[in-house]
């Protein structure tokens, strides 16, 4: 499998999820429907499993955005709907159901659940922190902690909070007729007049730029792309930038606020949106609300971050590295700030929406406050989330974002025609199975290589035969294709991600006789004939 499944990435590990999803108190944002349109009553699902036993369950809501755990929340049972053998948990489960009544448009629906044991003792979902044990179990397998640290779950000391949005927001057409040109900025283009700073140590600063991504913007055109997905460009210490230091400034090193303005105007011209690479989930160490966090533990930041002794470098971190604390979300000022952010950025340069880092971390919450927003600054704006899960975890993030990177269509494409461990029957009926399994609207762009994963090339080993036939496969997708700079012109890498780190993957673009011709030829036929079927069809 494919470095980029980090917690899924053994049978073990899968294992650990599985089971850590089936014990203790679980809702995990499980809901019908998944979606709730106004006039539609929700049913909320709840699984208990008998290592944490419950007598009966309770559900506090909200519809006026109070907090549900105080004040004048309505309360709701649970009904105990079904038990079922579950053979991997070698143990029984119990399915509980609660129904909140149809709400009107624009209604934030918070709410809590609590179950009651027999001895008087209340415990609420999600508990254990199923994120906290897979989590654990991840980095034991890579190594980041030691083997012999035991999982110890964080005490509940409230109420989780769950909620949802009530809304008739949908993925904006456009989006459906994308072709999605994914950008690394350090590694695309200098720009005209401009040479390489250097191209051999890939974990140091290259020079491309967004003055070289706006000079390339007709190659990028020819090409049939009309859509660009740039990483992200705000102020940061790093060559990547997804530990950002500043929000509302573009990195100098970049080109500044006058080169993304530049990109912008130059690709509406063109018919090509742009769509920022957002890092909501964690933020650089070098941001001046991290650094006051942690100057006093009376700062108003403190309770932005989790810090902790449990956490090697004292603080909860993406994992584990050092210079990207994660920011927590669920505290209402932080989420408000972040959300500002957004908007800002969607005002100031005029972008058509984001790409969102790790979406998975802000989490269901989050994201139902998020997307109302940016839809009332941008009604066409777009929210991609990059959530590496299951396709049901994947799900449960209908009505909170528009789609997300699809994930596991890239590994069956990559299975059947990098890896040749599947076979082309197999592939079609997993694409059927996979369609059917989500909401039409929800939209789930697929790819056949990224920044965080070995190139197709390096897993095909450079037949650029089994690459053909992956592309064309993709482009017949009715999702929208995502193409990652040069690998429609047959760019390589030196070694594989696995030995080494994922800058090998990241390596400059080739401008000159280097590129494959050949097989630029071929992306621009398949994305020629994909236009003129999406055409035909509308």
């Amino acid at each position: 499998m494919d470095i980029i499944f980090g917690k899924l990435i053994s049978d073990q590990l899968k294992l650990t999820t599985h089971r850590a999803l089936r014990s203790g108190i679980q809702h995990q944002h499980d809901m019908t429907p998944l979606d709730p349109r106004p006039d539609d009553a929700v049913t909320i699902h709840l699984t208990t499993a008998n290592d944490l036993p419950i007598e009966s369950a309770k559900l506090r809501y909200t519809t006026d955005g109070s907090d549900p755990r105080a004040g004048d929340a309505r309360t709701v049972d649970f009904a105990l709907a079904d038990t079922e053998w579950d053979t991997v948990v070698w143990d029984y489960l119990a399915r509980w159901r609660a129904s909140i009544p149809p709400q009107a448009d624009g209604t934030l629906v918070r709410y809590c659940i609590s179950g009651h044991q027999n001895d008087g003792r209340i415990v609420h979902a999600d508990f254990p922190p199923s994120e906290e044990c897979t989590r654990h179990a991840t980095m034991l397998h890579f190594g980041n902690i030691p083997a012999d640290t035991p999982f110890a779950p964080t005490p509940q000391s409230e109420a989780p909070l769950f909620c949802y949005h009530v809304d008739r927001l949908r993925a904006p057409d456009w989006i459906k007729q994308a072709v999605i040109y994914h950008i690394f900025l350090d590694r695309f283009y200098p720009g005209v007049n401009r040479d390489w700073q250097q191209t051999d140590d890939l974990q140091g600063v290259c020079g491309g730029t967004l003055w070289g991504v706006r000079d390339k913007l007709d190659y990028i055109a020819e090409l049939g792309a009309n859509c660009l997905w740039l990483s992200p460009c705000w102020v940061s210490p790093s060559h990547h930038g997804y530990d950002i230091a500043d929000y509302q400034r573009i990195e100098p090193r970049l080109g500044g606020e006058a080169a993304l303005d530049a990109v912008v105007e130059a690709a509406s011209k063109r018919g090509i949106r742009v769509l920022l690479d957002l890092a909501a989930n964690h933020i650089s160490n070098d941001h001046p609300i991290f650094r006051d966090a942690c100057s006093s533990e009376d700062s108003p930041y403190r309770a932005w971050f989790t810090f902790s002794e449990r956490y090697r470098q004292g603080y909860k971190s993406f994992f584990n590295v050092k210079t990207m604390p994660e920011i927590n979300l669920e505290h209402p000022a932080a989420c408000e700030w972040m959300i500002a952010n957004g908007e800002f950025n969607l005002r100031r340069f005029g972008v058509d929406g984001y790409r969102l880092d790790v979406a998975a971390g802000p989490g269901q919450n989050f994201w139902s406050h998020f997307r109302p927003r940016m839809r009332a600054k941008h009604p066409e704006c777009v929210l991609l989330g990059e959530i590496i899960d299951t396709p049901a975890y994947l799900r449960s993030y209908t009505g909170r974002l528009d789609g997300c990177l699809d994930f596991s269509l890239t590994e069956a494409l990559r299975n059947t025609y990098g890896w040749g461990s599947w076979d082309e029957r197999r592939l079609a009926a997993f694409i059927d199975s996979h369609n059917r399994y989500f909401e039409a609207d929800f939209v789930r762009p697929s790819f056949v290589d990224n920044h965080d994963m070995d190139r197709f090339s390096l897993i095909a080993r450079d037949d650029c035969d089994k690459l053909k036939r992956a592309v064309k496969l993709q482009m017949s997708l009715p999702n929208p294709p995502i193409i990652l700079y040069g690998t429609e012109v047959g760019l390589r890498q030196r070694q594989s991600a696995r030995d080494s780190t994922l800058d090998v993957i990241r390596e400059p673009m080739v401008w000159d006789e280097r590129q494959d011709q050949d097989l630029l030829d071929f992306y621009k036929q398949q994305i020629k004939a994909r236009k003129q079927k999406k055409g035909k069809s509308r």
